[in-house]
């Protein structure tokens, strides 16, 4: 049986966007005087927009308003994103792919604006059907609210749909909503074996999001 529907993270999925944001709050607490870590930004990966700053104001001990944080990243973010967008190889035609078997849409914790530079640039803001924001919900990946509020726009079950994600906040997200989790993670932010034991099916690159890919996994995993 086919899936009602399929929804994308962004961050890390769509665009390999990690390493930017890596690169935005490392030169955000240089500034500072101060160091980010990897495991620093593995606490704030996938976390909606006020979630990442207070990540970043308890672990960087800052003073600063959040309000403040977060501006000064989104716009360190937009414009690494202006020198190169950095979509993952096989992205676009993945959303294509998906959007030819079942409804797609975007589940994202990154900045509304953010979003919606990307969606503009790439073109998806006229292939997802929905989009929604985390910026939208009071509660952030890991917590459901941002997958179920796709599937309420959508009018589906979440048992019947897909989300594909590449962090473990985005994981614990999707598996907590009741969906299928595809794993997609990011090269250079690899999972652990704990996180993929709670997704169905595990992808090295966005290339392997083929109609034979999603045709082995109905088979196996689209029984409702």
């Amino acid at each position: 049986m086919s899936f009602d529907a399929i929804i994308f993270d962004m961050d890390g999925v769509l665009v390999d966007s990690e390493v930017y944001w890596l690169k935005s709050r490392q030169e955000f607490a240089q500034a500072r005087g101060k160091v980010w870590t990897d495991a620093d930004q593995r606490q704030a990966m996938g976390r909606n927009t006020v979630e990442w700053a207070e990540v970043m104001r308890e672990r960087l001990s800052l003073d600063e308003a959040a309000e403040a944080i977060m501006s000064e990243m989104i716009d360190r973010v937009k414009a690494h994103y202006d020198e190169r967008l950095p979509l993952r190889p096989g992205a676009l035609e993945a959303v294509r792919v998906a959007s030819g078997r079942a409804r797609v849409a975007l589940a994202s914790g990154s900045p509304t604006a953010i979003i919606q530079h990307v969606m503009r640039l790439t073109g998806l803001d006229s292939v997802f059907e929905v989009m929604v924001y985390g910026d939208d919900y009071p509660n952030g990946k890991p917590a459901p609210d941002v997958y179920l509020g796709a599937c309420e726009r959508l009018g589906v079950d979440p048992r019947r749909c897909v989300g594909i994600e590449d962090s473990g906040n985005g994981i614990r997200s999707v598996v907590a909503a009741g969906m299928v989790c595809v794993a997609a993670p990011s090269p250079a932010f690899p999972l652990s074996e704990e996180l993929l034991a709670l997704c169905a099916r595990k992808v090295d690159t966005m290339e392997a999001l083929t109609a034979d890919f999603w045709a082995d996994l109905e088979q196996t995993h689209g029984q409702f």
